[in-house]
């Protein structure tokens, strides 16, 4: 394979556990990559190690502390607005969307404009903002799915004609919950919420994946990212977190893949696109074939209602998916700040997903008002709990 020249990799959300997996593959390959620009919401310290390490010359901070941002030897930026500059430098060939939430859609917007590639970890920008981001993609494979199930089924994709697909499914290792009863979850601290068997991640993604809702907002990304109907996305209960993403094909042979769980093999298949790069000499292990696992069940709906939810929001389509993400986010940490109880995440978003009598966004700023809806609802839902319900 002839050596293509170093790209330029600018990463947002580089701080984060997806950011440092792709850097950490940016860094084993310097021949391949060249980190030009680096973006954080607010970890200064942590942002300027990573520069010095990956010498990179252009540095973001959506939220500083100090409310400034300076250091010798970089040029230095500030607030969400300079997002959109680092996503149309003319210097930048690749754009990493590795951070949290939804301030970096309009960047995510601006860089697949310019025709840039892009690597892509926020499930939000696509849940919330699907309409008028997919609609952006100009060219097959512009836009690479980073989280693990996603690009899993999207590497199985690959060639394969669309209208030969039947289903999908993504795979969850069922948190740490996954043997409980309904009356043992009902005894949940956070503290144990928090102790994922497989993943090292942030509190709220952690919390999540306890509950499934990230599984059932994975399903609605997916039918997104790969224009799918909601009865062909589906997930499985699969505890050793092998298999990632599975794709069944209309004549019934099927594809998997089979990975270690490491966030750097999905984004070294996104940003090394269309090679592979040699991972196993630089030092990452695979899964020998008699360490193989294969046992999957379904999701019990009981167990995990909040998987439920998301696929329906996902099914209904307009205002649900935001309202939904809005919603889990307040109920998620009011939980973590122990308002309300495990149990009572889904019953929240539920509740909140009753009370809407909005109509459906017609505009990314009306999708992102929606969520900051759910937000108020939820919150409002969660100070009464235990009171008016």
């Amino acid at each position: 394979m002839q050596n293509p020249k170093p790209l330029k990799i600018a990463v947002i959300g580089a701080t984060g556990s997806v950011g440092g997996a792709v850097l950490d593959i940016c860094r084993r390959f310097p021949s391949r990559f060249d980190v030009v620009s680096l973006a954080a919401c607010s970890n200064e310290k942590k942002l300027m190690e990573l520069a010095l390490m990956h010498k990179a010359s252009k540095l973001y901070l959506t939220n500083p502390c100090s409310g400034r941002f300076s250091a010798e030897g970089f040029k230095c930026f500030t607030g969400v607005d300079s997002l959109l500059d680092l996503a149309n430098d003319d210097e930048i060939d690749h754009v990493v969307f590795a951070s949290s939430g939804v301030s970096a859609i309009k960047a995510l917007q601006a860089a697949l404009t310019a025709d840039k590639d892009v690597s892509l970890a926020n499930k939000e920008s696509i849940v919330v903002a699907g309409p008028w981001v997919m609609p952006l993609v100009k060219r097959p494979d512009q836009l690479r799915p980073v989280d693990s199930e996603h690009s899993a089924v999207w590497q199985c994709m690959r060639n394969e004609p669309g209208s030969e697909i039947r289903k999908i499914w993504l795979t969850a290792s069922g948190g740490p919950f996954k043997n409980f009863t309904e009356e043992q979850l009902g005894h949940v601290k956070p503290s144990d919420a928090l102790k994922h068997p497989v993943w090292k991640m942030g509190a709220k993604i952690t919390i999540d994946s306890a509950t499934l809702m990230n599984k059932g907002i994975e399903c609605i990304e997916a039918m997104q990212l790969f224009g799918l109907p909601a009865e062909k996305v589906g997930a499985l209960i699969h505890p050793s977190s092998q298999v990632h993403g599975i794709v069944l094909f209309c004549d019934g042979t099927m594809k998997m893949l089979l990975s270690q769980p490491d966030m750097r093999l999905p984004g070294s298949a996104a940003v090394a696109w269309p090679y592979r790069l040699e991972l196993i000499d630089s030092g990452l292990d695979y899964i020998h074939p008699d360490k193989w696992d294969l046992n999957f069940t379904e999701i019990n709906g009981s167990i995990f209602p909040c998987f439920g939810l998301a696929c329906n929001a996902g099914k209904l389509g307009g205002a649900y998916p935001p309202l939904l993400v809005g919603a889990d986010e307040a109920a998620v940490s009011s939980f973590l700040n122990g308002r309300i109880s495990f149990t009572a995440i889904s019953e929240v978003v539920q509740k909140t997903l009753e009370k809407w009598n909005g109509t459906k966004p017609q505009s990314l700023d009306e999708a992102i008002d929606i969520v900051k809806e759910g937000q108020s609802i939820s919150s409002e839902i969660c100070r009464n709990w235990g009171h008016s319900y």
